[in-house]
């Protein structure tokens, strides 16, 4: 049997046994430090010519790019990234200013969240690779999980989708583009070379949060004056672990699916509240516009399933790009459908998407 048989999902189960079950599964690693105090650890692999090219990347886009990654997956787990180490594998003939170039795109990327590089290693390989070990800190009742959704959740991305592929296939074939404004045409190829983490989305959550527990405090010094004193009080959960959360680097289909597995639950998603750039639909069509945003990938938002009401309130407080695209539900499966039911009912799976090691 090779990884190739069993695939990317197969073997990553695989290897999930030889770790505590409470520890994997999510989008980086959690480890109680102290009291009030968890420490998040997550670690990605970015390899020369699976993930970047220099056809499609220079240096400092491929060190961007990088950190952008593992920082997203800090966001996705409500933390606060405190550094990073670089691991880096390298031909022997690699050009030093390339790998300035990367740290200097890596450093770019870190510098607006006051993140240090605090070291790494290197190596000889015949294979350029770049692998990032990023640290976060949160508190405990503020991290975020793919197994908090509940039915009836509101299924939320923070921002459009698709454009990072957009981008892509401009780099890779630059005459497809010819027919978009130099304008739309930049920002989708910004999009693909420098995404941009969405810490900020931990940081409205926070202040969300803060709003909640304040109005839960008041309903509870109510309840706490009207019950008799030999009953006691439900606690009230905290905001953010009753919020499921990955982020979208895989694709928003796949982002969904995960959750939903995590979680136990299924979903449905609507056609038409899918965000994508604006651009895409006149450019590509429709069809292919929805599939870049479901399976494209790398877009580097954060997937949320949350009550309606502060789903609702995170999204005003997003603005342009945020939306509510679906519901979780009891019923098992994750479907693409529309609500003119003009287009049959789709169901989504992992197969669909990238995966490593999948069928060539």
């Amino acid at each position: 049997m090779t990884v190739q048989a069993i695939g990317e999902q197969g073997l990553l189960k695989r290897l999930q046994s030889f770790c505590p079950v409470d520890l994997v599964g999510d989008d980086a690693a959690v480890l109680t430090t102290q009291p009030g105090r968890s420490l998040v650890v997550t670690t990605d692999v970015l390899v020369d010519g699976v993930h970047f090219s220099n056809q499609t990347t220079s240096s400092e886009d491929a060190g961007w790019r990088a950190a952008a990654a593992n920082l997203s997956d800090l966001a996705a787990m409500g933390a606060t990234p405190l550094g990073l180490t670089v691991g880096l594998s390298l031909p022997g003939d690699t050009a030093v200013d390339w790998v300035e170039g990367l740290y200097r795109g890596l450093t770019a990327c870190l510098s607006p969240y006051k993140t240090p590089i605090v070291g790494g290693d290197i190596c000889r390989s015949p294979v350029l690779s770049v692998a990032i070990t990023a640290f976060g800190e949160v508190e405990p009742n503020r991290i975020m999980r793919r197994s908090a959704a509940r039915p009836g959740d509101a299924i939320v991305v923070t921002g459009v989708h698709g454009a990072s592929k957009a981008g892509l296939e401009i780099l890779l074939q630059p005459e497809l583009g010819r027919s978009l404004n130099a304008d739309d045409r930049a920002i989708l190829i910004q999009a693909h070379q420098r995404p941009q983490p969405r810490l900020d989305v931990v940081e409205l959550l926070g202040e969300l949060s803060q709003e909640t527990a304040i109005d839960q405090q008041r309903k509870g010094d109510v309840r706490k004056a009207q019950s008799p004193p030999s009953l006691p009080l439900t606690p009230y959960p905290s905001p953010l672990t009753r919020i499921a959360s990955m982020d979208s680097s895989d694709g928003l289909a796949d982002a969904v699916l995960q959750l939903c597995r995590a979680s136990g639950v299924g979903a449905r998603l609507e056609r038409s509240q899918i965000p994508f750039p604006p651009a895409l639909t006149p450019w590509v069509g429709i069809e292919q516009a929805l599939d870049w945003a479901l399976y494209g990938g790398e877009d580097f938002e954060l997937v949320l399933c949350l009550p309606l009401l502060k789903a609702q309130a995170l999204v005003q407080q997003l603005g342009k790009g945020a939306a509510i695209v679906g519901i979780t539900t009891t019923a098992p499966g994750v479907w693409l459908v529309d609500k003119t039911q003009t287009v049959p009912e789709q169901q989504l799976t992992l197969e669909q998407g990238f995966q490593h090691f999948g069928a060539v």
